[in-house]
């Protein structure tokens, strides 16, 4: 049903609640050009927990349980500790800058921990139309201000597990290094990172590359300077660390040192060649530089590697790998101290795909080595680990693989690994999918089981290409980049599986039969096998289709408003059209290959396409198609049409280009014509939802560029008026995949990101409704119910002079609440600004929440929920009594 935009040569993926916060605009953001209404939405995510390639965790060393993560396209996130979730950080960036969602590096700053940067932008060759940047914060990234740079950082490029490549002077720390790729060379900043310049006395910008052959440019990149590592033990307070070493991208050159704060550099007499370092990692306690050596960049390949020590004081270099050369088949890259206990060391086998990968510890300093895994007799394991992933049990993969391999697997692509400084007990290490981590590492030392599970709860990393909503069932159903697509039914818990049978790496198109929700399609991409997938159960079990001949990949795919049949417009072959459940398909005439296609959502025969600036009409079930009249549509095929349900022929469609015709189109006669939105500049997505209370037309979604301002907007009155529900602090990059409105609840949105996942927003707007109809007067309300009651209150974020909190309210008692009203008082001064999903009135301290007219029908057991933002004060402490119609609640 969707076309994929692919902005990701290799799509990376991540989940949780989202964490607002204050508005985090770029130095540079541009003013809107014209006043817009707007609508105070409260944003969360579908939560998947994970799913995409986290290739840096970085602990603060000045500062207990002060982490940040970074991902290849889905933004940098801090750690929550009080929660064990983490918070993302990057929401705030734009439409126009999308590359600064990926992430090159990360750097905390030991000395003030307030203070943390982020080297930020996807591609270095044309796909992404930005230079990079180094973004800082003074708040730990609950805003940012942006330092650009005259060239290109490729944050989902080769070589991304390399680093970090952004450090802080541990000295003087407003003295920052950032390497680079593309033969730009080292930079630094020597203002705390608000403007930089080249090092011109460094001599290497490096030379390798992954593939001198690739015309595309990405890869076939110099990849550049890939690390950077002070000596704590050369610099006192105040005065720059005098000896710095630099990893480069050049397996004979691989290591350069200066011992006099960045004026001349050396390369280290006596390093090992042939291999590129991934890591350098100094015990500066007892004087070792430790290096993590790959035949290759990564993150995907590498088949040979070695683990060296390198003396600071006597410059010896001493070969540490705990196996022979002879015996990898894989490169070394994740790479650790225990700052509490120097001498412990511990390594990744990054590369090591089959069976499974290997991690490494050393209690002396890399003289003897013990290994997560071996095995007892051959391909009988015996694992040093358990796991437990029950909080994300799709990790299993739905696999039941014959040993050595096991299911969950270790992990794969794991470049990053970080022992917390503060606690040997406590290892995050991040691969393909997802962060692992342990809280009792040591048991390793002591021959006894530890337990690795997930702690990537809030880190959503998901590249979404489809969204569903059908009107019974499951209240969302995606298609998902790597990860395939999964099924919520309860947007706040982890499904249990992603889509299996077959288990595509990426869903392309999503598609239901309007009258027969239960009925479902989906198409994608795999490797071996067919492409298009089918449910009879509303997405719960799926069964696979055949492929015409001559499929490569997914494509869209459309139902019958009645499931009767379906259209395919698979890559590599022609459209195509089958009764039932694909067991056959015939080829359609009149329609291009590669083409757009949609189903009318009333009329089973009538089915739609878009090619090229043309718009394609069938109404004998897909076997022919005639190409409309209608002119003045996008000549590109950056297209995303949907026909609404309920109404014949009522068919809305965006998309276009700078260079052309762009905008949203709405066509009332099955796209015999159509007519262009005088007042929508841009649009590129449309999707439906449940009409506002006292409206009979459907509420229309738009990702799109409406009075000047980029953003995600709802229309109530069929586009004559348009609201823009998200805010500059939740932008998400680009969302042009897919977006669609929830058919049962009004005004929530689905969103699809490239990188953060499935965001979806419940709105505050009542639609015009009085919140209470049996009470005209809200400045007198009802008491409300009385009744047991309990109430959790849950700061979320907060930041300087202001939080974010959620409030979830509980009938406790035997008797349904027809209307609630809630009270608290705050303890030091906080005052809410913004408060949805309940109306609220406030005096002086007291506090008072009454429902919507929505959400007033508690029955006994269930809950209400709301949130809000604030102002407060340097203390912030939570309300401790609460009350419902006089009655004393609960603390949960």
């Amino acid at each position: 049903m969707r076309r994929t935009r692919v902005l990701t040569a290799v799509l990376a993926l991540a989940a949780g609640l989202l964490a607002g916060g204050p508005p985090a605009l770029a130095a540079d953001a541009p003013q809107p050009a014209t006043p817009l209404a707007a609508d105070t939405y409260t944003w969360k995510n579908a939560r998947v927990d994970g799913g995409g390639f986290v290739p840096g965790i970085v602990f603060n060393r000045g500062e207990k349980d002060l982490a940040y993560a970074r991902t290849d396209i889905g933004g940098a996130y801090r750690w929550q500790e009080s929660s064990h979730t983490w918070t993302p950080l990057l929401d705030h960036v734009g439409w126009d800058d999308w590359g600064h969602t990926g992430v090159v590096s990360l750097a905390s700053d030991s000395a003030d921990p307030d203070r943390v940067y982020a080297a930020v932008g996807t591609y270095t060759n044309d796909w992404d139309p930005t230079n990079g940047a180094v973004l800082r914060s003074t708040d730990r990234g609950a805003s940012w201000k942006k330092a650009a740079l005259p060239f290109k950082l490729g944050g989902n490029m080769p070589g991304r597990g390399m680093g970090e490549r952004l450090a802080v002077d541990p000295h003087d720390n407003d003295v920052l290094y950032l390497g680079t790729p593309s033969g730009h060379g080292l930079w630094r900043s020597t203002d705390a990172g608000a403007t930089w310049s080249e090092v011109t006395s460094f001599p290497n910008p490096g030379n390798y590359v992954q593939d001198p052959s690739d015309t595309s440019g990405y890869a076939s990149d110099n990849q550049g300077i890939t690390w950077v590592t002070f000596d704590e033990s050369t610099g006192s307070g105040g005065t720059a660390t005098r000896t710095v070493y630099v990893g480069v991208a050049d397996k004979e050159n691989a290591v350069y040192r200066s011992t006099d704060a960045g004026a001349t550099w050396q390369r280290i007499a006596g390093q090992p060649t042939g291999y590129l370092a991934h890591k350098g990692v100094l015990d500066a306690e007892n004087g070792y530089l430790y290096l993590a050596y790959s035949d290759t960049g990564g993150p995907y390949d590498g088949g040979k590697g070695r683990l060296y020590r390198y003396a600071t004081a006597t410059g010896t270099w001493t070969d540490i790998s705990p196996v022979a050369e002879a015996d990898t088949y894989y490169g070394f890259s994740g790479l650790t101290v225990d700052r509490q206990h120097p001498g412990t060391v511990m390594a990744t086998a990054y590369s090591s795909w089959w069976p499974d990968t290997q991690i490494f510890r050393s209690t002396d300093s890399g003289g003897t080595w013990t290994q997560a895994w071996s095995y007892t007799s051959y391909p009988n394991r015996e694992n040093r680990y358990t796991m437990d992933v029950s909080s994300s049990p799709w990790l299993t993969w739905g696999a039941n693989p014959s040993p050595p391999e096991q299911t969950p697997k270790l992990g794969w692509m794991t470049e990053a690994l970080e022992i917390d400084p503060f606690d040997s007990d406590r290892m995050m290490y991040g691969t393909g999918a997802t962060i692992y981590g342990t809280e009792n590492l040591t048991n390793w030392d002591d021959d006894t089981s530890f337990t690795i599970t997930p702690m990537v709860r809030g880190l959503e990393e998901t590249a979404v290409n489809d969204l569903i909503s059908p009107p019974s069932g499951a209240p969302l159903v995606s298609a998902l980049g790597d990860i395939g697509g999964f099924r919520h039914t309860d947007l706040t818990k982890v499904p249990s599986m992603m889509f299996t049978q077959p288990n595509f790496t990426s869903t392309t198109s999503l598609d239901f039969a309007e009258s027969h929700p239960n009925t479902m399609v989906r198409s994608g991409n795999l490797d071996s096998g067919p492409h298009i997938a089918f449910s009879t159960d509303n997405g719960a079990n799926w069964f696979a289709g055949t492929d015409p001949s001559g499929v490569s990949g997914g494509g869209t795919v459309a139902a019958a408003a009645d499931g009767s049949r379906f259209v395919w417009s698979p890559q590599g072959a022609g459209v195509h059209y089958t009764t039932g459940f694909g067991t056959s398909w015939s080829a359609s005439s009149g329609i291009p290959a590669g083409a757009v296609v949609e189903s009318d959502r009333v009329d089973p025969r009538t089915f739609y396409g878009f090619k090229s600036g043309k718009f394609y009409v069938s109404t004998d079930g897909g076997a022919t198609f005639t190409a409309s009249a209608a002119t003045g549509l996008p000549a590109g095929d950056s297209v995303r049409f949907k026909a609404l349900p309920g109404a014949k022929g009522d068919v809305w469609l965006a998309g276009g280009a700078a260079d052309g015709p762009y905008g949203l189109w709405h066509s009332t006669d099955s796209g015999t014509t159509f007519t262009k939105l005088s007042n929508v500049d841009a649009a590129d997505t449309v999707g439906f939802g449940k009409a506002a209370p006292g409206a009979s037309y459907q509420t229309l979604f738009t990702s799109a560029e409406i009075g000047g301002v980029r953003g995600i907007f709802r229309s109530t009155d069929k586009g004559v008026s348009w609201t823009r529900v998200n805010d500059d602090a939740h932008q998400w990059g680009w969302t042009g995949a897919a977006i669609t409105g929830d058919p049962r609840v009004y005004g929530r949105v689905y969103v699809a990101t490239n990188g953060r996942g499935v965001v979806y927003g419940d709105t505050s707007d009542t639609g015009g409704t009085d919140p209470d109809p049996e009470d005209p007067d809200p400045e007198d309300p009802d008491p409300g119910p009385t009744g047991a009651c309990e109430v959790t209150y849950t700061i979320t974020n907060q930041w300087p002079d202001g939080f974010q909190a959620d409030v979830k309210l509980t009938n406790t008692g035997s008797s349904t609440w027809n209307g609630w009203s809630l009270d608290w008082s705050f303890a030091d001064g906080q005052k809410i600004s913004q408060l949805w999903n309940a109306s609220h009135t406030q005096s002086g301290a007291a506090v008072t929440v009454r429902n919507t007219d929505w959400n007033g029908t508690v029955a006994a057991g269930s809950s209400a929920a709301f949130g809000f933002t604030a102002t407060r004060s340097a203390a912030n402490s939570e309300p401790t009594t609460f009350q419902v119609g006089g009655e004393t609640c609960t603390v949960g």
